[in-house]
């Protein structure tokens, strides 16, 4: 028999527990359950300028967000995909764009056609094929339009804005949906004598009970790691960067519709536009670097003039070696870390959230769910993983220990087999649904200087005059297609110009 949840703690705010909260209210309508929010303005967010993907559309579909009101609230720009700029060496640029590269034909991809006149010497470069890379480079945006077959009629984009803001703007939307929010700090969790997690007691004196816990308590981990013991993956021999020093500066010039990670000696560089200001970190790796060395490159480098003192933010990458342990989920920073290089980290809430709605459990909190859930959430984290690796480890850098250490590691087997078979013809196969597609790998492995020896047979099917000729028509249809696309700045402006900062 189901025994419903009656009550839901989530502590902690920030992006992950507004988040989190702000889908419980809108899904269940404070009709299911009571949902609170436990949170202390005492204790700090890690909130910077956060980046995304486009899979953030899900969550602001599911909670029915306008998105331009959305825009205007949180400072927010479009994005179009990521430029890395010195990864594959000092001087190279690449981007991994969002969306389509050229137009699959006769059930191939198009990038294998490409591979194969690249090799001719008759292609040109991958951009020009790419509707979101060339616009990126033109600072272009716009929404996807009715427009048929063009490449308008689909255009994949995702937002730069203001973690802060966002976390206050899903604040306010979830106490309308019913949402309580309690400020208070934990003192004590309070257990049952089966380890479940009973009550938490707060500075004031107040305890509060709940059948369910999401622990989006940031690296700290108050109720996942602390109370449950439930252990930590520890993931830095393969991404060995610790920490990061974040800055916002003033902004000089329109926002660009993408975000710039720009290597450096160990580590790498964050340029995050919004559209009052910009954000800014340097991402590095303290065996090879000193905290002073990393803010003085960071403040070297910026566009503008920095508008706060630097603030250091330390971390282990890795994960939790359970995210779901007896009744309590653990979401955000506190199931895990990912670095942000390929803006995966409100991806990682949202995925946990989607997956807490398949497993929402009664009291009984059956062990077969739970346990199913975590190999889901093990597998998601697990690819990215290899996917970040891949950037550092394919490298022709060899201007530092950072970089030699990176470019000889030993790194996942499976991330191995995927490069050589690259490497051997182009293919790349996505493995059940992971979170990146065959196109961002073909992307970043070709970005970071892996090229194939062959591509696909059956693009030769195809004469040579005639694949010319395709893809002379491919490219000229983006380039039509992004001379329709108005500047980023006119499109916000016309669409989602936020006023002052609330």
């Amino acid at each position: 028999m189901i025994e419903k949840i009656r009550k839901i703690i989530v502590l902690g705010g920030g992006s992950a527990g507004w988040m989190t909260a702000a889908a419980l209210g809108k899904v269940l309508k404070n009709q299911y359950c009571q949902i609170q929010v436990i949170e202390s303005e005492q204790i700090g967010t890690v909130g910077v300028g956060e980046a995304t993907i486009p899979q953030i559309m899900l969550y602001n579909e599911l909670i029915g967000l306008d998105e331009n009101d959305f825009m205007r609230r949180t400072q927010a720009t479009f994005k179009l995909g990521i430029q890395f700029v010195d990864w594959q060496k000092q001087g190279s640029s690449y981007f991994h764009a969002f969306g389509d590269v050229g137009k699959n034909m006769e059930g191939l991809q198009f990038y294998h056609y490409w591979l194969k006149m690249r090799a001719l010497g008759k292609a040109a470069p991958l951009d020009e094929y790419t509707l979101s890379s060339l616009a990126c480079l033109e600072q272009r945006f716009m929404r996807s339009m009715d427009a048929g077959n063009s490449p308008l009629s689909n255009i994949a984009y995702a937002f730069h804005f203001d973690a802060g803001l966002f976390a206050k703007y899903l604040r306010e939307l979830a106490e309308q949906w019913g949402v309580q929010r309690t400020e208070g700090e934990v003192v004590e969790v309070r257990q049952l004598d089966n380890g479940f997690i009973r009550s938490l007691r707060l500075a004031d004196g107040t305890e509060h009970e709940a059948d369910f816990f999401i622990d989006c308590s940031g690296f700290r981990g108050l109720l996942i790691e602390q109370t449950l013991k439930t252990g930590y993956e520890d993931w830095s021999h393969w991404l060995p960067c610790d920490r990061a020093i974040a800055v916002p500066s003033a902004t000089t010039s329109e926002p660009w519709p993408f975000t710039r990670a720009t290597a450096q000696r160990a580590g790498w560089q964050w340029r995050i536009p919004l559209q009052h200001r910009v954000g800014n970190g340097h991402v590095y790796c303290s065996r090879f670097m000193s905290e002073d060395e990393a803010t003085a490159i960071l403040l070297k480098n910026l566009d503008g003039e920095a508008l706060a003192e630097p603030r250091p933010i330390r971390f282990v990458t890795g994960k939790r070696k359970q995210f779901w342990n007896k009744n309590c989920l653990a979401v955000g920073l506190a199931g895990g870390f990912m670095e942000p290089l390929e803006s995966t980290s409100l991806h990682l809430v949202q995925a946990t959230i989607s997956k807490l709605f398949s497993f929402f459990p009664d009291r009984n909190f059956a062990q077969s769910d739970i346990d199913e859930f975590n190999r889901q959430m093990h597998f998601d984290y697990d690819k990215i993983r290899d996917f970040l690796i891949l950037h550092y480890h394919a490298t022709e850098r060899n201007d530092s220990e950072f970089w030699n250490y990176c470019r000889t590691m030993a790194v996942p087997e499976e991330l191995t087999q995927k490069i050589q078979q690259f490497k051997a013809n182009g293919r790349i196969f996505r493995f059940n649904n992971e979170m990146f597609s065959d196109l961002s790998w073909f992307e970043v492995m070709l970005g970071q200087g892996i090229t194939p020896q062959g591509y696909h047979p059956m693009a030769d099917l195809f004469p040579e005059a005639e694949l010319a000729k395709r893809l002379e028509g491919i490219r000229s249809v983006i380039r039509k297609s992004v001379d329709h696309m108005p500047s980023h700045q006119s499109f916000i402006d016309l669409n989602c110009k936020a006023g002052k900062v609330y």
